[in-house]
């Protein structure tokens, strides 16, 4: 990642995004974007292009995963990430208001598809509107793969399993979005 990284989000930030989100003029949908971000680790061109085939069953219910095709994945490099049950909730939901199960998940004002470009504008508004400097459309990607690796060894998992998740070719890569915590650094310390 060149540059800077975007910022991590607190569980306050997370909450604030969704208030933000929830009192937006498509609230539900809005919903989805942000916990397709920090609960699921989706990029903006993950999100504009997720398709309700990816995320139902044959029967026509959201599924335990979602399965982000190469096709929608950076790099072709396609993955599955099981849905979280703040992330399905939302989703039940928001199927209910789907005209067409095979269009995007995420549709614009005008009933299109939504642009990765405005994925990402609809998070810069939302961050500037709540204060949150230095936080962008990566912001929950990031903040996603931070928590994922911290609490890994709690779900009998390795690195290697965020690395998956994240759709990442290089352990390199995922090790470089995972912020360090100086006061989990003290107390390993202590521990010693």
């Amino acid at each position: 990642m060149a540059g800077k990284q975007a910022k991590i989000l607190s569980a306050d930030h997370i909450d604030d995004l969704l208030f933000f989100a929830e009192r937006s003029r498509h609230a539900l949908r809005n919903r989805v974007i942000v916990l397709l971000s920090v609960k699921a680790g989706l990029r903006a061109a993950e999100i504009a292009q997720l398709t309700w085939p990816m995320v139902i069953n044959p029967a026509g219910e959201i599924n335990t995963i979602i399965e982000l095709r190469d096709h929608v994945a950076k790099k072709g490099s396609g993955r599955i990430v099981p849905i979280h049950p703040d992330l399905e909730e939302v989703l039940v939901a928001h199927r209910k208001t789907a005209k067409d199960c095979n269009s995007t998940v995420i549709l614009s004002e005008r009933g299109g598809s939504m642009t990765p470009l405005s994925i990402v504008i609809w998070f810069s508004r939302a961050y500037a509107e709540l204060g949150l400097g230095g936080c962008s459309s990566h912001s929950g990607r990031r903040t996603f793969i931070t928590r994922a690796a911290r609490l890994v060894h709690k779900a009998g998992g390795s690195l290697r399993d965020v690395q998956l998740l994240a759709g990442h070719r290089s352990i390199q890569t995922t090790q470089r979005y995972i912020d360090g915590d100086s006061d989990a650094q003290r107390r390993l310390i202590s521990l010693l």
